[in-house]
């Protein structure tokens, strides 16, 4: 049996945020909040281990610390022209 939730005080920011995500989406706010509880849920039983990450970095191509901090200002010389 479906049951009505409420969710109080929002901040403006936070609510303007929802709103806009909803109209991107072409999707009603009750529409776009149900999409992010069924997402939340559905990853509510993963647990992202120290292993996860590394193996998730190294299929980037991240091998060291350094690797990161290059592609990091590679990435922001180029917004800057440099």
């Amino acid at each position: 049996m479906p049951v009505n939730l409420s969710i109080k005080n929002v901040p403006d920011r936070m609510a303007d945020a929802l709103r806009r995500r909803a109209e991107r989406q072409r999707r009603s706010l009750q529409g776009e909040l149900m999409v992010i509880l069924e997402d939340a849920l559905s990853r509510a039983g993963e647990t992202v281990t120290v292993e996860d990450i590394v193996r998730q970095g190294m299929r980037s191509g991240l091998r060291t610390a350094a690797d990161s901090i290059r592609i990091v200002r590679r990435a922001r010389d180029s917004r800057h022209g440099r």
